[in-house]
């Protein structure tokens, strides 16, 4: 039985996105050992989400047709949440610009908003999370990764 032939993709910018972040790291990585900034946790965190978000509908477009394809995109889905929680969580442990104090171990337990602009980076997680808890179990997002798959 034939086919319908795939329509005419756009360009694909995916590609220039890599460029940009492998450009961006040749010219802004100090050579010298230095903790990431408050900025550069933040613009991080917003590029693994965005990236979440197109391997969303990815998996949502996949699945449906190519099941064992589909779980593989869900299981990089997932991966890439967990790594969004541990940006969120570096940037919130990360000294605060200008001062350089760090947070107080009472403001990490407590997980009080810092207020702006920190608090575009809770606004982006929180979005986001909503969606995740959506789509994946509590054990789905705290399974770790064993490389293992059932297909």
């Amino acid at each position: 039985m034939p086919t319908e032939p795939l329509p005419e993709l756009a360009p694909d910018f995916v590609p220039f996105a890599t460029a940009a972040l492998d450009f961006h790291q040749a010219i802004n990585m100090p050579v010298a050992p230095i903790a990431a900034g408050r900025a550069e946790l933040d613009s991080l965190h917003a590029h693994v989400v965005a990236l979440y978000g197109l391997l969303d509908a990815h998996t949502a477009r996949t699945t449906s047709v190519a099941r064992a394809e589909g779980d593989h995109l869900r299981a990089c889905r997932i991966r890439l949440w967990q790594a969004a929680e541990h940006l969120h969580a570096a940037f919130h442990a990360a000294p605060h610009p200008g001062t350089g104090r760090l947070p107080t171990r009472e403001a990490c337990r407590a997980r009080r908003p810092e207020g702006a602009p920190e608090l575009t980076v809770c606004q982006r997680h929180l979005a986001t999370a909503t969606r995740v808890r959506r789509d994946h179990t509590p054990a789905d997002l705290r399974d770790p990764y064993t490389g293992l798959t059932r297909h």
